[in-house]
């Protein structure tokens, strides 16, 4: 059977993260960054991968191109190199799969829905991956590949990966951030934000087993007012602001338990 051909075009933390994943279902023949350097620190770990920076040094007949890259630069890059009969995927989970209609005739969506830096490397087998195809055929390959990668495949549209974006958005990033506020109260306080980390593990651990409604605890769900009065009066700036507009929207979800 042919070796898969697979260029690379992106090297920041989905592609670096992606990458050792791709060279296992197929051949990474090349990998693209506008910084040579970052191709070239990318393109080094992978057997027989040419690190260009240059779109007009692309492998016009390689098999499947994979656009690991911002939802601002997809379009762009989509419109900068003609289409050469292949299978063209990005990684997007917000960027609809039409950005590649009238410019691709085989064209997709690969998006692995996990927070991705160069530093951490991640279990591509245990990260879910949500495709979609240009058509039957085209879906088909997708799914070989990704379930070459990985054992939680699912074909999903563009409305439903763009809820999965938001909804992601609200687990991972809006949550770290509250991390970030938790890690400021606890400087000011003199103390390190360790003392936290039994807490996160054991509450994120209960959501196995608990619906995040039903796992919900705290002064909110109390209704405990005298409590999240003096939390408040600790508080200064957005993060009383926050506090008051989470502390409230629990309230209003929670209203209707005993």
């Amino acid at each position: 059977m042919k070796t898969t051909e697979i260029v690379l075009l992106g090297a920041g933390n989905v592609a670096t993260s992606l990458a050792p994943a791709l060279s296992r279902v197929g051949h990474v023949v090349q990998v693209y960054s506008r910084t040579l350097r970052h191709a070239q620190e990318l393109a080094s770990t992978l057997p027989g991968a040419q690190p260009v920076d240059n779109l007009t040094l692309l492998k016009a007949d390689a098999h499947v191109y994979v656009l690991a890259v911002s939802d601002d630069a997809i379009a762009s890059l989509v419109s900068a190199v003609p289409d050469n009969g292949a299978v063209w995927l990005h990684t997007s989970g917000s960027t609809p799969i039409t950005v590649f209609a009238g410019r691709r005739a085989r064209y997709g969506v690969f998006y692995p829905m996990q927070s991705f830096s160069k530093a951490l490397p991640v279990d591509m087998a245990e990260v879910p991956l949500f495709v979609e195809g240009s058509d039957d055929a085209t879906q088909q390959l997708v799914l070989r590949l990704a379930q070459g990668i990985s054992h939680k495949v699912t074909v999903a549209t563009s409305e439903q990966r763009r809820g999965l974006h938001v909804a992601a958005v609200f687990a991972c990033n809006y949550a770290n951030h509250m991390f970030t506020l938790a890690s400021e109260v606890l400087e000011e306080c003199g103390l390190s934000f360790d003392a936290m980390l039994p807490l996160i593990e054991t509450t994120v651990a209960k959501l196995h087993h608990l619906t995040p409604a039903q796992s919900q605890t705290g002064p909110a769900v109390r209704g405990d007012h005298r409590i999240m009065a003096a939390h408040l009066e600790m508080l200064h700036g957005d993060k009383q602001d926050i506090y008051r507009q989470l502390a409230e929207s629990i309230m209003r979800r929670t209203a209707h338990r005993d």
